[in-house]
């Protein structure tokens, strides 16, 4: 990893930065690692909530970004597709994309785990986002779905 990157603003410290795919693929296939997108993620100690409910959930909602033992193709390539798909629904207002670590506790309503006791590993520079999406585009029929 990168040294470091700037805490939110108002945060303590700085947090570790990962600055490449590759660096980020091999990050993530050796340990469970959840990403979510936030401002900061001092809110590690807040919980989610299903929007469509109200109802407040156990933890807070993430995804995954580590292939699924089924994949043929690289790492690389599910890897930069799960960032594409998480970073096209989170991005925004200031959110990053963190990596966190914790336990996962419960599903959410998308089926997204749900985690506590969550901490910080690092924040996804842009740029390895940027990589991402060049990989998806040139890798995969972004947007091909089951309805033709």
């Amino acid at each position: 990893m990168a040294d470091t990157a700037s805490g939110a603003p108002g945060s303590q410290g700085s947090v570790p930065l990962v600055a490449g795919l590759d660096e980020l693929t091999e990050l993530v296939v050796h340990r469970p690692v959840y990403l979510r997108y936030s401002e900061y993620p001092a809110e590690a100690e807040q919980r989610s909530t299903d929007l469509e409910s109200g109802v407040e959930l156990p933890g807070l909602s993430v995804t995954t970004l580590a292939p699924e033992p089924r994949w043929p193709r690289p790492a690389r390539e599910w890897v930069a597709r799960r960032l594409c798909t998480y970073a096209d629904l989170g991005a925004g207002n200031g959110r990053r994309p963190w990596l966190l670590a914790g336990q996962e506790v419960a599903r959410g309503p998308d089926h997204d785990p749900v985690i506590t006791d969550a901490w910080v590993i690092a924040v996804v520079d842009d740029a390895v986002v940027a990589a991402a999406r060049h990989v998806y585009r040139t890798k995969f029929a972004v947007g091909r779905d089951s309805s033709g």
